[in-house]
């Protein structure tokens, strides 16, 4: 809604004062304009229509950054990983300290399996001291880094997420995981219960808590994850293996 009043005020200026278009002001605004539609669109999945809102943004402003970090969250969606990274790259080449930028580049790399380099785009994020969403940054370091097996830093990243935000339900769910694995189980079992009140369950959590309750001696507890594991997601790969006793 914001982005639509934004573009009414605009182009009531404009109607006044075309002229204000040719100025590097004008152009910059314009850009602003299509680019907030084109996140706008982004988020509620119409991705063809956002990129002809981010496309018209850099034709208005070849050098607005934003516009080109929504074009690589477009094109990541889409499974185009090299537009995507053409334009993270090209958003970083015109402001590189831009914490939004790092962070979303960031978990690009970190889905195309370059968990080390993504971890320097959290820091490069975090190093901003006015970045309003540090946590995310923390959490995305420490999911990345726990996927290339480096527990010790996932769980220092995850901790620092937590000082932020102590709700944020993916940080206790890799704290949980962390702890399951150095034989932690009464420390698992109280991260995934956090984890449990903050958000809806899902296969991987479920299974982990069955798997902490059988260590704990939980019967109760691990009765009660494993029939909502049949019931709500009788078709994963976890719900298989809880079936056929592959508790490793």
């Amino acid at each position: 809604m914001r982005g639509i009043l934004f573009l009414a005020i605009l182009l009531a200026g404009c109607a006044s004062q075309p002229e204000q278009l040719d100025t590097e002001q004008g152009k910059r605004s314009s850009a602003a304009v299509h680019a907030e539609l084109g996140a706008g669109y982004y988020g509620r999945g119409q991705y063809a229509v956002a990129l002809a809102e981010l496309k018209e943004a850099v034709k208005s402003d070849p050098s607005y950054a934003p516009a080109y970090n929504v074009l690589g969250l477009v094109y990541m969606t889409l499974r185009d990983n090299d537009a995507a990274e053409q334009n993270f790259e090209h958003a970083l080449s015109i402001n590189p300290k831009d914490s939004d930028i790092n962070n979303n580049y960031g978990w690009f790399l970190c889905q195309t399996q370059r968990e080390k380099k993504s971890i320097e785009h959290f820091l490069a994020a975090l190093a901003n001291p006015l970045y309003t969403t540090p946590e995310m940054a923390y959490l995305n370091a420490g999911i990345c880094s726990e996927r290339i097996g480096e527990d010790r830093r996932a769980e220092r990243y995850y901790q620092q997420a937590l000082q932020i935000q102590p709700r944020l339900a993916q940080a206790n769910l890799g704290l949980a995981r962390i702890n399951f694995r150095a034989g932690n189980y009464g420390l698992a079992r109280s991260y995934l219960s956090s984890h449990m009140q903050m958000a809806e369950p899902s296969p991987q959590s479920l299974w982990l808590g069955i798997r902490i309750e059988r260590r704990l001696g939980g019967s109760g507890v691990e009765a009660d994850y494993g029939a909502q594991l049949k019931s709500r997601f009788p078709e994963s790969a976890e719900a298989h293996d809880l079936l056929n006793g592959k508790f490793e």
